[in-house]
């Protein structure tokens, strides 16, 4: 199973970005999957976070800026980012609590699985 991040970029303040997070294997189930950053220097922050029903939990800062969602049928996590500001800028990482998936005959549980990162540069 792997994660594989897209869709970062480089933005002006006020602008809008779509992250993806595309999970591949023979995945038959992923549990809550969420979407943290890192800004130069400091630690890995948790943005959001979407179930496998499709209920969201954001950062307060992110709250009625961001839209994170996913689609089960193609195991991939969104995240639509709108009026971003300077202080949204970092790489942004996909995580999967556990992913449940077929391992030959029978299925396997990977936990924590994190995606590279995609990198979100915001100038004011």
């Amino acid at each position: 199973v792997q994660l594989q991040a897209s869709g970062g970029g480089s933005v002006q303040a006020g602008g809008s970005l779509r992250l993806s997070c595309a999970a591949s294997g023979r995945i038959e189930s992923m549990e809550v999957m969420d979407w943290y950053r890192q800004a130069p220097g400091k630690e890995r922050k948790w943005v959001a976070s979407v179930d496998s029903g499709g209920s969201t939990t954001y950062l307060n800062s992110v709250k009625g800026r961001f839209t994170a969602s996913r689609d089960n049928t193609k195991n991939t996590l969104y995240l639509q980012m709108n009026s971003l500001k300077p202080e949204d800028a970092g790489n942004y990482y996909c995580h999967v609590g556990a992913v449940t998936y077929k391992s030959g005959i029978t299925t396997a549980t990977m936990y924590n699985a994190w995606g590279q990162g995609t990198l979100v540069t915001v100038s004011s």
